[in-house]
């Protein structure tokens, strides 16, 4: 065939053709862009969760859990754990309560009410469950050794300003934490049981009053139950033994304010 013909000419351009056509598709990229950006989106996501998680770390680093002792009672053991922050308790809880027959009714019953109580009052000082004397007195004693562990036991003197006598401590607890002592007085035996007594005192005045021991048993019992808590009042509105005795409880009111006097005297007051 000559070179000049006609149907060569056609021949070699429709090879340049596919020629071309060959060249172009080995020239495309073999990555979609679309597809790339879909890949992105998953891992933008998984980034918020570590910052997120972090956070509340954080959050949680202010509080301070702290649990008490365990007090034995005639009807069981009892401990209170409470979480703190800032200086007040945020939540109180019994970790052990007498159990078995009529105790875990009286546990159940009580037990909540003392919790709220001493959210409330911020310290160990609160009134005895009408029914639950002894399980109100080893929660009071296993809460007030859980404050002691984060040196709380002037601070608590501001938690219970419900009271006339307490109001003053809790204007003086910024500044006055580190002077606070606790003191407990020498158990006075009377005709019905030992009475003991355990102050704060916070800038020479008693921002706390509670009795350890109290007569028990029989009557005993719900005479304490009555007069404690007046007593413990007369003592932190007076700030000093000079308090009147309760109506029925003589022997009980007289031990109580010689106890009390002999914890002021280690005061020098």
């Amino acid at each position: 065939m000559k070179k000049s013909h006609p149907l060569r000419r056609i021949v070699l351009a429709g090879a340049a053709t596919v020629s071309g056509i060959v060249l172009l598709l080995t020239l495309k990229p073999s990555s979609d862009p679309a597809a790339a950006s879909a890949e992105g989106t998953p891992q933008g996501q998984q980034s918020v969760a570590p910052q997120g998680s972090g956070g509340v770390q954080a959050g949680n680093g202010g509080d301070q859990t702290l649990t008490g002792d365990v007090v034995k009672t005639e009807y069981g053991n009892v401990q209170v754990r409470v979480t703190m922050s800032g200086g007040k308790i945020t939540s109180a809880a019994a970790v052990q309560a007498p159990s078995g027959g009529r105790s875990t009714e009286v546990s159940t019953n009580s037990v909540p009410k003392l919790n709220q109580a001493a959210i409330q009052t911020g310290s160990a000082d609160i009134d005895a469950v009408s029914g639950a004397t002894y399980t109100s007195g080893g929660y009071k004693k296993s809460l007030q050794s859980a404050l002691d562990k984060a040196g709380a036991s002037s601070a608590t003197g501001g938690g219970s300003g419900g009271g006339g006598g307490s109001a003053d401590a809790s204007g003086s607890t910024g500044g006055g934490t580190a002077q606070a002592k606790t003191l407990t007085g020498t158990a006075v035996e009377t005709d019905y049981g030992p009475v003991q007594v355990r102050i704060t005192v916070t800038g020479g005045k008693i921002t706390k009053s509670e009795a350890v021991q109290s007569p028990s048993g029989g009557r005993s019992t719900q005479i304490s139950g009555d007069a404690v808590p007046k007593l413990n009042q007369a003592a932190v509105a007076a700030g000093s033994a000079d308090i009147d005795a309760v109506s029925g409880a003589t022997y009980t009111s007289g031990g109580y304010k010689e106890s009390l006097q002999s914890a002021l005297d280690q005061a020098g007051g």
